[in-house]
């Protein structure tokens, strides 16, 4: 499932090919033809992306996507070509197109019904204004693992399980540590480094976390080849050397996703 930062980057795009102007709204799937009648013709006003979640605002009538596991934007300049495969919405205009494939959700909203989406959603590192204090409140108070609570939306929006995995372990905190036996300065260095490596995987579209003592260059290694793209620690690298202490990585399955970290230096 993407992370945060490729929503905020789907935001950005939305905005800079569709943003103040027009825009033809179709369903050529059909699943969403009612609401693509709605906002045909429309002007795009706003942009926002919350976590996990996309948000195209539309005159007092918002367009909510998620994308799930599944879900795929497609953006092309010019003319659209005939839909291909099964395409959920199509938004176009002269300057080009975005085409929506497989979303979990594809639906209008109204001012309220978004307002509730965004009172079920943590703060977003990535959302301008947003701190990381209610999740705090949420975490210094529960005993279920540091891991477990990163990658609840409720807890947190758009941190999934590449962020999630490096973020601990840059900080050296072991994922199996309850939240409640966080210190309050491990939680702010956990936020502060999610809002720069989140903003740092905005502005290159892939998750890189590695220091910059531990890239391929620095440390005459091999690039990592891997489909998810980006140079990490931890993340997909079961029973690889550790870059920093060479022990080999560990995985387990958590709350039915892959968790992965370096038992020498996530002791703690």
């Amino acid at each position: 499932m993407p992370e945060g930062h490729v929503i905020h980057r789907l935001a950005r795009r939305n905005d800079e090919l569709f943003g103040g102007r027009p825009v033809r709204v179709s369903s050529p799937q059909g699943r969403f033809a009612e609401g693509a009648a709605l906002i045909d013709g429309r002007v795009l006003e706003e942009a926002e992306a919350h976590g996990k979640h996309l948000f195209l605002g539309f005159g007092g009538q918002w367009l909510h996507v998620h994308l799930g596991l599944y879900g795929k934007y497609e953006f092309g300049a010019g003319g659209a070509p005939e839909p291909v495969g099964q395409v959920r919405l199509r938004m176009a205009n002269d300057s080009g197109y975005a085409d929506l494939r497989g979303p979990t959700a594809c639906e209008l909203l109204t001012p309220g019904e978004k307002a509730a989406v965004h009172r079920r959603l943590g703060p977003d590192p990535l959302r301008p204004g947003e701190a990381g204090d209610e999740a705090w409140r949420r975490i210094s108070r529960s005993g279920t693992t540091v891991a477990a609570l990163l990658m609840d939306q409720k807890v947190l929006a758009g941190v999934g399980n590449v962020y999630r995995a490096e973020v601990l372990f840059r900080l050296g905190i072991s994922p199996h540590r309850p939240g409640r036996d966080l210190s309050r300065a491990e939680w702010d260095a956990i936020w502060a480094d999610l809002v720069a490596l989140m903003h740092d995987g905005v502005a290159a579209g892939r998750i890189d976390t590695v220091r910059p003592e531990h890239t391929p260059e620095a440390m005459g290694r091999p690039p990592r080849v891997d489909d998810h793209g980006g140079e990490v620690y931890v993340y997909r690298r079961h029973d690889q050397p550790c870059l920093v202490c060479g022990t080999p990585v560990r995985t387990e399955e958590l709350a039915a996703r892959n968790l992965f970290w370096c038992p020498r230096c996530q002791q703690s």
